[in-house]
């Protein structure tokens, strides 16, 4: 076997020797949380987990108690151990942090076997699973998606096992009901807000929405009133509907909570079912609503949108509806003005400087930002200077174009502390017509900008990072305009090399558009072209890979940003923390 430099002792059998790679000639155990020691015999015939873990790393925290349910689930019927391998650099995190667990540790003194461990099975990232069998050989290195995806139902973790229960999903899946989905072997019944029990089968023949919610995510409690609005209309009509909650709290006291005033019915809290159906349906957004047809198969992964959108019209979610909503939908687009979007009732103003009204018809054949941003907000607050300077340099050579404040900010002090650097316009605070206008141009995150053409058309959503990327360059937005923008790009790197070797760098170089980034050669910010190791993330501006002379562009302007946190010598990025 490969060992990375340490030596490494194998048994009879070609699997690895704990009583080698576990234990020492000065250390004869390993160790419980209270203090007792454990010898290697107690070991003997079971399937050892290799758990690679620290308190300050935040996927570590969120694995743990999947791990310990796992871990009490087995020690029923199975011959299964952990083994935990800290990560932490003091004794004290170690152990507050190994206190939560009910398996054996490496003492937190013997930092050499820890250290000879990490090497001996190239931990690179925690958390990190190694399980091995009864006689030491490698079951799977990748205990921890093994364990997130099939609880404890993955043991005894053989590659033929966790094979078998791949097949039996992707037969689950071509045999979808109800019953599949919601059934488990302890429990074929639903509850109810006031805890009566109903049978599964009672919603055959339904068309049911499997609603996964999380109790204290505020998308979902805004979604809340909407989803129970449609759900009551639905049902005052006769329709043959049913919700059915999947809960994904471990909270279950701030759950019972929300469910008291929720209509419908729900799993239980921690069932089983809930997680299978979180990776069956591969679930990556909420809140999400699932449609199941009366037949039982998948009608649509996700009708939130629609249901945020349309209400009880969405019914019966059937790509017919869709189709028919649609068509709505462009024929009110294709209706659109300025005053259609931007006047509700007596509401037909926005507000200037020193509370000036200005009606919304002197905006009319004006190309203008609907601006939706906050003062808490951090990159609206990064992003304000860029829009103003943008502005101010479109507004001196255009007279025809406005920018409207659409504020998201939760008082009135704020607002107007906001409001009062920027040398625009702004709905009032608390207007109404915010709501409209962030559900009819889909507003999911601010700050986010949307252009409007002189005819009251939507010209683009995305006009923050066209601002970003071209500044007032960008006027008047539309689709043509990008296009020019892009063609002068082509035309700034014609001449230039497609590929470079540069001796700051050992791999090749190859030309490449980066919207922003920081020059590895000059360490000065740079946009547009790079010349790019996508290997190694290193660029180098144009003039620093081929000299000043013939080079006319692509080393100004723009950042690159880094979303990663350090920890003690270590990178959380996602669901991992890396080594540096």
């Amino acid at each position: 076997m490969e060992s990375n430099g340490v030596a490494e002792v194998t048994n009879e059998n070609g699997g690895y020797d704990l009583a080698s790679i576990l234990f020492s000639a000065e250390r004869d155990y390993l160790v419980r949380n209270n203090g007792d020691q454990v010898k290697l015999d107690s070991l003997k015939g079971k399937i050892v987990g290799l758990y690679f873990s620290a308190s300050w790393c935040g996927p570590c925290q969120r694995f743990t108690p999947v791990l310990v349910e796992v871990y009490n689930q087995l020690q029923k019927h199975h011959n299964f151990e952990v083994v935990f391998v800290s990560g932490d650099e003091d004794n004290e995190a170690y152990d507050a942090y190994f206190s939560k667990m009910p398996w054996l540790a490496i003492p937190f003194s013997d930092s050499e076997a820890r250290e000879k461990l990490d090497a001996l099975f190239t931990v690179s990232g925690i958390p990190h699973l190694v399980i091995l069998d009864k006689d030491g050989k490698v079951l799977t290195n990748e205990g921890v998606e093994v364990i997130q995806e099939y609880e404890d139902e993955a043991y005894p973790f053989s590659p033929e096992h966790i094979g078998k229960l791949r097949e039996q999903e992707a037969a689950a899946k071509a045999n979808q009901s109800l019953k599949t989905l919601l059934v488990s072997k302890s429990r074929d019944y639903l509850i109810s807000a006031d805890g009566k029990e109903v049978p599964v089968a009672e919603l055959e023949g339904k068309t049911i929405g499997l609603y996964f919610l999380l109790a204290t995510y505020n998308g979902c409690l805004a979604f809340n009133p909407k989803l129970i609005e449609a759900y009551k209309s639905l049902k005052e009509e006769g329709e043959n509907f049913e919700i059915v909650m999947i809960p994904l709290d471990d909270d279950e006291p701030s759950f019972q909570e929300e469910f008291a005033s929720l209509p419908w019915y729900s799993l239980p809290v921690k069932d089983k079912c809930c997680s299978k159906l979180v990776r069956y349906f591969e679930l990556n957004s909420l809140p999400t609503v699932v449609v199941i047809g009366p037949d039982g198969k998948t009608l649509h992964p996700n009708v939130a949108e629609a249901i945020e959108e349309h209400g009880m019209k969405a019914y019966p979610f059937t790509p017919e509806k869709f189709a028919e909503l649609e068509e709505l939908e462009k024929a009110k687009r294709d209706a659109q003005t300025l005053e259609s979007i931007l006047v509700s009732e007596d509401c037909d103003f926005v507000l200037g400087k020193d509370g000036i009204k200005v009606p919304v018809s002197d905006l009319v054949g004006k190309n203008v930002l609907l601006y939706f941003s906050a003062h808490w907000c951090p990159p609206c607050r990064a992003f304000l200077p860029m829009l103003i300077q943008a502005y101010k340099e479109i507004k001196a050579k255009v007279e025809a174009f406005e920018v409207i404040f659409i504020s998201s900010d939760r008082d009135q002090a704020s607002f107007d502390e906001f409001f009062s650097k920027m040398p625009w316009l702004a709905l009032p605070f608390g207007d109404k017509r915010k709501q409209a206008l962030s559900s009819l141009f889909k507003v999911r995150g601010i700050p986010m900008v949307v252009a409007i053409g002189p005819t009251g058309k939507t010209v683009t959503t995305d006009a923050r990072e066209q601002i970003m990327s071209h500044g007032s360059g960008a006027y008047p937005f539309t689709v043509e305009r990008i296009k020019e923008i892009e063609a002068t790009y082509d035309k700034m790197a014609e001449g230039w090399p497609e590929k470079v070797e540069h001796e700051s760098h050992h791999h090749e170089l190859v030309l490449t558009k980066r919207q922003f980034f920081n020059c590895d050669g000059c360490s000065e910010e740079g946009r547009i072209w790079s010349y790019y190791c996508d290997e190694c993330d290193f660029d180098l501006h144009p003039k620093c890979a081929l000299g000043n002379e013939g080079v006319g562009g692509g080393g100004d302007g723009g950042a690159k940003e880094e979303d990663k946190a350090t920890a003690q010598g270590w990178i959380c990025d996602g669901d991992k923390c890396y080594k540096e």
